[in-house]
């Protein structure tokens, strides 16, 4: 495998970490310039689709929510969130990772999540600085 493909498949790796698929419409929140490019671009290459900014009313599979200690009410950007999302879609939930500034409690995030109506699934690794938490609505609820 040449560097350029291993390079590639590397970069669609951090997608896949997601649980992302080709043909998938994703909606990106809270982007800032601490924002992880290399994660963006993965999921760009691994769905074939532009990431739909925070204006877009487009219905979506996954929305991906960048999120520091500091950025507001949890509660209320993740129950925004979720008008956006089709049946069965997921919420990655970005935030800094541990001892980096803007980190957030798991404790905060679980009790925003359940109180907003979500389940907390899964959490990952999803960059260098950031770690992702997948919520989704509970089964009963869809």
């Amino acid at each position: 495998m040449s560097a350029t493909a291993g390079q590639a498949q590397g970069e669609r790796g951090l997608a896949e970490r997601l649980g992302l698929k080709p043909g998938q419409v994703v909606q990106e929140i809270g982007w800032d310039e601490d924002s992880d490019d290399k994660l963006r671009e993965s999921i760009e290459n691994l769905t074939g689709n532009e990431l739909l900014d925070e204006e877009s009313d487009d219905v979506v599979d996954v929305v991906l929510l960048w999120w520091r200690d500091g950025d507001g009410d949890l509660f209320d950007a993740l129950s925004d969130a979720m008008r956006a999302l089709a049946d069965g879609g997921q919420i990655w939930l970005l935030t800094p990772k541990a001892g980096r500034q803007g980190h957030v409690e798991p404790s905060d995030i679980g009790e925003d999540a359940a109180t907003a109506g979500l389940s907390q699934t899964s959490s990952i690794s999803a960059a260098p600085d950031w770690s992702g938490t997948r919520l989704v609505t509970p089964k009963g609820r869809r």
